[in-house]
């Protein structure tokens, strides 16, 4: 039996981890559903729409990113939208069109670009964490892919003791 300590050599290395779970939004996400101001579930009527406005409670969005979205199959004057982002703005975080989903989509492109010191990544090594519990989408990891090939000497995926190489910069 060797004497020798165990040395942890993948936190020994060179490589640089970025895991895009930190990224995810931190406040809670809130969707608001324009399909339950619809009359008979197909047509938005003005009058109708602006008094159920007025009279929500718009404090319940608040510290929350709220997504305004409709999922009945009608079509929903713009002005409706910024009807309602006029009005949950004092209270919510963010105020997003769409869906869900979608906002988590639009956050990592917006995120990514202004939190990542690319510069500072110049000719490393970079792992890309996978496995993560949050729902990150496939998209964000395209984006920092993109953000990271001209700087990066290597890009992989997965886990700093098992990865899958992604790019290697040629040697020049």
């Amino acid at each position: 039996m060797s004497s020798q300590p165990l040395v942890n050599r993948v936190a020994q290395s060179s490589l640089v981890t970025i895991n895009l779970e930190d990224y995810f939004p931190q406040e809670p996400i809130v969707e608001l559903d324009i399909s339950e101001y619809l009359f008979q579930g197909l047509i938005l009527r003005e009058k109708d729409f602006r008094l159920a406005m007025k009279d929500h409670d718009w404090s319940q969005y608040q510290d929350v990113n709220l997504t305004v979205h409709c999922s009945a199959d009608a079509i929903i004057p713009t002005w409706a939208y910024m009807l309602i982002a006029t009005l949950a703005q004092p209270f919510a975080s963010f105020v997003f069109c769409g869906t869900q989903k979608e906002y988590i989509t639009a956050h990592y492109l917006r995120i990514l670009e202004k939190s990542i010191d690319i510069d500072a990544l110049h000719d490393k090594r970079i792992v890309i964490k996978g496995c993560s519990n949050k729902p990150v989408p496939a998209s964000a990891y395209v984006e920092l892919a993109r953000l990271l090939r001209p700087m990066a000497k290597n890009i992989m995926y997965g886990e700093p003791c098992s990865t899958v190489p992604i790019f290697k910069k040629p040697r020049q």
